[in-house]
């Protein structure tokens, strides 16, 4: 068979462009965690992402492709494209016939490293860094890989029930929050949490994640409508308009309360409204995704902001930005998903059509209940073999000194010095010399 014969051309640029903006997502998110974090583990949390990406990658390759994508039952594939086999230059009709089999396995790799990355938000300073990647790999096997069967896999019983996930809402974001709650109970708060805060080392860093992120998720979407065609074009304007409603919501929110806008809040926000419109993109018109994408920030500023007041030590709230925002977005799908946008999709509720609200609710609940209990088993079978969290005196010092050997910023500063200082029990004693 001609490859050449089947392929679309503008549809194969088009995911090929879309697969790099994806890819781009991950040191995106890199930059946005690691600017909110402390100095001492900027480059641990930084790393975590790259990380991830490329364990999942290795495992995509040798069998989680197959096992996510392949012919199998209702629950998962099996292991006829383990190794790639038959993945090829040729069309997969099943899933891309104007694709070559080859770029949308590429294409579906990129999603399932940036999940793991995604909760590496809610275990900052405290677990190993072999430790976070050996669950990383296992967590996809048990966890992704049948969650993206389940949702978007040839006979999938999510897919069959009816349940719309665009790009990832329940595959990829709700999982990894729940996951990140998962993570952060197990191994507990970090020693100094509520005694210092954990405030932003670099801002800026953060606002240009941010910004990644927001240019990758147009491949994110967009790009899952496989095609170059009106479908993507809808997923792009979007994804646009819920992350501008979502950030101005952000801020509006903080005007209301402080009188002030702060660039973390703002950015917080455009990545809610990015979340929110995942499962929906490609099912709603842009007056809806506006919509979504406001609606989506009470709910994630509430979780937020009292997140602290409770004992989960969830550094980056990945519940919040990723869960709460993604189980509103997976929910609001069944409200405002119209045919007439994608005639491939289904009513809404507005569209006439309630029982699409159910059936979210299923896709929902199911992909909560799946990922928190087999991470949990996941984590306490894994900490029978190796150690998951690293020593007190090493949360104290830094996990990038001891995990890596390295400093993001050489000698760090002020706030690091206070911080360990503070965190040993010891008085703060600052040589006058330094504020000269």
């Amino acid at each position: 068979m001609d490859a050449s014969s089947t392929i679309v051309a503008g549809d194969t640029a088009w995911i090929l462009v879309s697969a790099a903006l994806v890819l781009l997502m991950v040191p995106g998110l890199a930059f946005f965690y690691g600017g909110l974090v402390r100095t001492k583990s900027a480059l641990n949390t930084m790393l975590m992402s790259l990380g991830a990406l490329s364990v999942v990658t290795v495992q995509w390759v040798l069998f989680g492709y197959s096992l996510a994508f392949g012919p199998g039952s209702s629950w998962i594939g099996g292991f006829a494209h383990a190794g790639f086999a038959g993945v090829t230059a040729v069309p997969n009709p099943t899933y891309s016939a104007g694709l070559p089999h080859l770029l949308f396995a590429a294409f579906q790799a990129m999603f399932a490293g940036i999940t793991v990355a995604l909760f590496s938000g809610a275990i900052v300073d405290r677990m190993r860094f072999a430790a976070y990647l050996t669950f990383g790999l296992i967590w996809t096997t048990l966890v992704y890989d049948p969650l993206a069967h389940w949702v978007w896999g040839a006979g999938g019983w999510l897919r069959e029930l009816g349940a719309l996930d665009f790009a990832g809402g329940t595959v990829v974001h709700i999982s990894a929050g729940t996951t990140a709650v998962v993570l952060a109970l197990v191994l507990g708060p970090r020693r100094d949490f509520k005694r210092i805060p954990n405030v932003p080392h670099n801002v800026p860093f953060a606002l240009l994640g941010a910004g990644l992120l927001w240019f990758g998720w147009f491949g994110f979407n967009a790009g899952s409508a496989l095609a170059a065609d009106g479908i993507a074009a809808n997923a792009l304007v979007t994804t646009h308009a819920a992350a501008a409603a979502g950030l101005v919501t952000w801020v509006a929110i903080e005007f209301l309360r402080n009188r002030r806008a702060t660039a973390v809040g703002a950015a917080t926000g455009a990545v809610v409204g990015l979340v929110a419109i995942t499962p929906a993109a490609g099912f709603v018109t842009p007056l809806s995704a506006l919509a979504m994408g406001t609606l989506a920030v009470p709910f994630s500023f509430f979780a937020l902001h009292y997140r602290p007041k409770t004992r989960l030590d969830d550094t980056l709230d990945v519940l919040a930005c990723h869960g709460v925002a993604g189980v509103t977005g997976a929910v609001l799908t069944g409200v405002f998903a119209t045919k007439a946008v994608n005639p491939a999709g289904a009513d809404g509720l507005l569209a006439g059509n309630p029982s699409l609200l159910g059936i979210q609710a299923i896709a929902v609940v199911a992909t909560i209940a799946f990922a928190a209990l087999a991470s949990f088993v996941i984590l306490s079978a894994l900490r029978l073999v190796m150690p998951l969290r690293v020593p007190v005196e090493v949360e104290v010092e830094g996990i990038d000194l001891s995990e890596h050997g390295e400093e993001a910023y050489h000698g760090g500063d002020l706030s690091d010095l206070t911080g360990r200082k503070t965190a040993l029990g010891d008085a703060v004693v600052l040589p006058a010399e330094l504020f000269i």
